[in-house]
């Protein structure tokens, strides 16, 4: 097994709450430079939500994030930490791709138009530079003859890679991906997924909250299991899905794989 690079991403206590429903209940978690981490876990045990902490899309409520050893979403005066402005969460969400579950791309744009956005937006790349980037991009992701297309021609599948092409077309140190799958038909699913696995391969750092068991079986450096806003186990894949320590992840897959096997 290869050593982990420098730790990347890293939570400490994290904890979020929305009305009087904490949702985060002290996570701790290391995101290593170049590790493939798939998030498993019954809906609504906080998931997704620690993922738009990581991206600051949500504000925390207790504990910390550190990116390369330094915290991010606040700056320290003194002995007072405030939190940051909307400039400085941007300066770091260009470091990090986010792609959701909803594809959210812009109908009046382009595949090419829709990638492009956010170099010429962000960086102020020239919209020459950025398309061409973008045509390279939509290619690596076998859509090198649908740049021209807008949104609504596209299939789901379809609109998902051109999701993935516009968070790489930041440069991105990290990749977060909200189970990018599960508002896919069923025969869209492999098409992204396989896009998914070449980034693995290519070396992406890469965090990905998932239904897609035999994705995190195969690809996943490190698997966690959250539930109630904890992380119950983490672990390598042979570990954490083929001989977990927790009875509740024992559970968990038992119960997933049922489901899975009736709906076959």
């Amino acid at each position: 097994m290869e050593m982990p690079g420098a730790v990347l991403l890293e939570s400490f206590g994290l904890r979020k709450k929305f009305g009087s429903t904490e949702v985060l209940c002290g996570v701790d978690l290391a995101i290593h430079e170049g590790e493939k981490t798939c998030i498993i876990g019954p809906s609504g045990g906080g998931k997704t939500t620690m993922l738009r902490c990581f991206a600051l899309l949500d504000r925390i409520d207790g504990g910390a994030l550190t990116y390369r050893g330094e915290l991010i979403g606040y700056r320290r005066r003194g002995d007072k930490l405030y939190p940051w402005g909307e400039a400085e969460a941007a300066s770091y969400r260009s470091h990090i791709g986010m792609v959701f579950q909803h594809f959210n791309l812009f109908p009046n744009m382009t595949a090419a138009e829709n990638v492009a956005f956010g170099p010429v937006r962000v960086r102020h790349d020239s919209r020459e530079v950025a398309l061409g980037r973008a045509r390279d991009l939509l290619g690596s992701v076998g859509l090198g003859t649908r740049c021209e297309a807008y949104p609504i021609d596209l299939s789901g599948g379809q609109q998902q890679r051109v999701a993935i092409a516009r968070a790489l077309a930041m440069d991105p140190d990290l990749i977060l991906f909200d189970e990018p799958t599960s508002a896919l038909d069923p025969e869209l699913v492999g098409d992204v997924l396989k896009t998914m696995r070449d980034l693995a391969v290519a070396g992406m750092t890469m965090v990905v909250v998932t239904h897609e068991i035999d994705f995190a079986r195969d690809v996943a450096d490190t698997v966690v299991f959250m539930e109630k806003g904890t992380v119950v186990e983490s672990g390598p894949p042979e570990a954490v899905l083929v001989a977990p320590e927790s009875d509740r992840t024992r559970n968990f897959l038992r119960s997933f794989l049922s489901r899975s096997s009736a709906g076959s």
